[in-house]
């Protein structure tokens, strides 16, 4: 499901790390390594190029926050993939890895354990590459070096991409998980659409993070 959002938004606190993409350049616990934990949901999410906070302020935060305020009864962790974040032609290579060895490990671990997957930017490359949908060619992106094993795939219970840059040129997540992702791209977005020029666009997915936990909520 993709979604273009028809309006700019403004985060000039983090300019920069957008500029750096664009130049190639319920019980909670809101651990951000939650690997030896059975929660009911485990949220993994990938910042963005340069992001700060410990999920990515832009889109990671206030994902987990608003999914939060939604689910009741469950029991909820998250998980900030650990990879390089920059521009180093390897970066994505690193994520797609790490995030596909933290769900392998979690799924073996916790055998009821559901998961969300949350990409922003280059980590929405991570995520895509680790569903098997390649981002080379793309922004920050790279060929895939590792997807989710087949037997754990279906406790993959919602994707959450945002600002995707595979879909600069035209794709997006494919096959199986297709149904069970949200793809949000807003308009202008310089990074994700297609004739998109504005860095401005790129920076307010947090606005967003209701509509993207309502969406994952649903599934779980």
């Amino acid at each position: 499901m993709r979604l273009p959002i028809p309006r700019v938004r403004r985060r000039t606190g983090v300019l920069l790390a957008a500029t750096m993409l664009i130049t190639g350049g319920a019980v909670f616990a809101t651990s951000p390594a939650a690997s030896a934990r059975c929660a009911d949901v485990d949220v993994v999410v990938a910042r963005g190029t340069g992001e700060p906070g410990p999920l990515g302020i832009i889109v990671g935060d206030p994902v987990f926050a608003a999914l939060q305020r939604r689910l009741t009864g469950v029991t909820v962790t998250s998980h900030a993939v650990d990879y390089p974040a920059n521009t180093s032609p390897t970066s994505p290579t690193e994520g797609n890895r790490a995030l596909v060895n933290h769900v392998t490990g979690q799924a073996q671990s916790c055998p009821d354990q559901r998961f969300v997957l949350v990409g922003y930017s280059q980590g929405a490359n991570v995520v895509g590459n680790s569903l098997g949908t390649s981002s080379a060619g793309a922004a920050v992106g790279g060929p895939v070096v590792a997807t989710i094993p087949t037997a754990v795939q279906p406790r993959v219970a919602a994707v959450l991409v945002f600002g995707y840059p595979l879909r600069k040129l035209g794709r997006g997540i494919e096959g199986t998980f297709a149904a069970r992702t949200l793809d949000i791209c807003a308009d202008r977005d310089v990074v994700c659409d297609r004739w998109g020029t504005s860095v401005l666009a790129h920076l307010g997915y947090g606005d967003d993070a209701g509509r993207a936990a309502t969406f994952a909520a649903a599934r779980i």
